[in-house]
């Protein structure tokens, strides 16, 4: 019998993991870092909860670090298998990895100069660089709608799932002793209301559903009030000189937000001279959006082309420039006027925000508009929240910046959305369990599911089931 173990994702949002057992083979469903406080980081340091060895593939839906993060972990322990993942999954999640193992050498660096003073023994980074050049060459990717045998009895075909460039909905298909089974992972559901990506492919038929439900709680702001908010605060901005700031997630909602800016300046109703997008992992992702502009949707696609000659975001935002070095960057900071900056990160903890951030926020002229969801404990919430003062580097900041939230960027499935995608599956009586959310997203999920005649469960973390 086909068991499947909850390990990850089940008491909030991060460390997607889940085990699927089928005959004598072993199948990891996503393998992410667990982020956020303090205390949820600690997981990453926990024993992983199987057996390296035991692992006889890796199927990865998207390359949010959340899903993606551990696979370092996991080959530094020894595992030597092949990881499935789409096409240009396998590309972002070489960027999003080598960065996240810049990161964790740079801290482990910074931490043993001060556990040396105090005679305490170094400590060693979660991995380095070598283990993701590692991890890289066990990536295999996968086009979309191909199915694909990957151990004896499981097969998985990747359908768009519309989150990211890349993410997908897994479908597995299992063979065990001449009986058939199929368990769809929903990955991460985009908004429909995103620009450039398809809309998440309907699914009609499963015996077992993972589905996400990060928005399970809650509607996006249509749209179109979103963009006419965008170009109010914009247009207010240029009137008043000053620069726009926007922190911005590197995968997703960068490429997003150069597009809807492409679209203002394609109508001539963008007033600022020029953007910089000052992320070199950033312009690095947009990179890779341009190559696989094959995924887009028809609509974005066929306007990008109509409007720039050599088909890229950058032509269609042709007043964008890429700042790459350390230098560009703080050049930025002379610019006190005119100009649309977005950097990461997209919370402000950390990046090339923070520095923008310290020579804007004291200005009245300065406006900072915030594209994404800010977590507890950021900085960024704390601007969100109303905030008078900004610290960086032991200097407290005045923030006299006008601060704008604009939610209805998101790349998540709104409550709507989820249930409006679980409801093309023809059988109400599958079982249905949902992860990736919150505990107060998966209750009100729960119930808005029970009154459209579904019973979803919520499982608990190192649960097993049987199917």
């Amino acid at each position: 019998m086909a068991t499947l173990t909850f390990l990850g994702a089940i008491e909030g949002v991060t460390g997607s993991n889940y085990l699927l057992s089928v005959n004598d083979s072993r199948i990891l469903l996503d393998c992410g870092l667990f982020q956020g406080r303090r205390e949820e980081e600690a997981g990453n340091l926990k024993p992983l909860p199987y057996a390296v060895d035991d692992i006889d593939a890796v199927v990865l839906s998207h390359a949010h670090l959340d899903h993606s993060g551990r696979l370092p972990l996991l080959v530094s322990q020894g595992y030597r298998g092949p990881m499935y993942m789409t096409d240009p999954t396998s590309e972002l999640v070489a960027v999003l990895l080598k960065d996240a193992a810049s990161l964790q050498e740079r801290d482990a660096e910074w931490e043993n100069k001060h556990r040396r003073r105090a005679g305490k023994e170094d400590i060693s980074p979660l991995y380095t660089l070598e283990d993701v050049d590692d991890t890289l060459s066990y990536c295999k990717g996968v086009a979309y709608n191909h199915r694909l045998n990957i151990a004896p009895g499981i097969d998985i075909n990747f359908l768009d799932a519309g989150h990211i460039l890349g993410s997908a909905i897994v479908e597995v298909f299992i063979t065990e002793s001449g009986v058939k089974k199929k368990l769809v992972f929903s990955g991460d559901l985009g908004n429909s209301q995103a620009a450039l990506l398809r809309d998440p492919q309907q699914v009609s038929e499963a015996d077992v559903v993972l589905m996400e439900s990060t928005y399970g709680d809650r509607e996006h702001r249509s749209m179109e009030d979103t963009l006419q908010e965008f170009e109010t605060v914009l247009d207010e901005a240029s009137q008043n000189g000053g620069n726009i700031l926007i922190p911005s997630f590197a995968v997703g909602r960068t490429q997003e937000i150069i597009f809807r800016l492409g679209e203002l300046y394609q109508k001539g109703k963008l007033k600022h001279q020029i953007v910089y997008l000052d992320s070199p992992m950033a312009i690095a992702v947009t990179e890779i959006y341009h190559r696989y502009q094959d995924v887009y949707n028809i609509e974005d696609k066929a306007l990008i082309r109509h409007q720039a000659s050599q088909s890229s975001l950058h032509t269609f935002l042709p007043i964008l420039r890429y700042s790459m070095s350390t230098d560009e960057s703080m050049q930025l900071n002379n610019i006190d006027r005119g100009c649309i900056i977005i950097a990461g990160s997209g919370m402000c903890n950390g990046g090339r925000i923070r520095h923008h951030l310290k020579h804007n926020l004291w200005r009245r002229q300065s406006h900072v508009i915030f594209v994404g969801f800010q977590a507890i404990g950021t900085p960024g919430r704390s601007l969100v929240d109303g905030a008078k003062t900004y610290r960086i580097g032991g200097e407290e900041i005045a923030v006299k910046a006008s601060i704008h939230t604009m939610g209805g960027f998101s790349a998540h499935a709104s409550q709507a959305q989820l249930i409006d995608w679980l409801n093309a599956f023809q059988n109400k009586k599958l079982k249905l369990y949902l992860v990736h959310g919150e505990k107060e997203a998966k209750c009100a999920l729960q119930k808005a599911l029970k009154n459209q005649g579904w019973s979803a469960q919520i499982p608990t973390l190192n649960e097993t089931i049987n199917f």
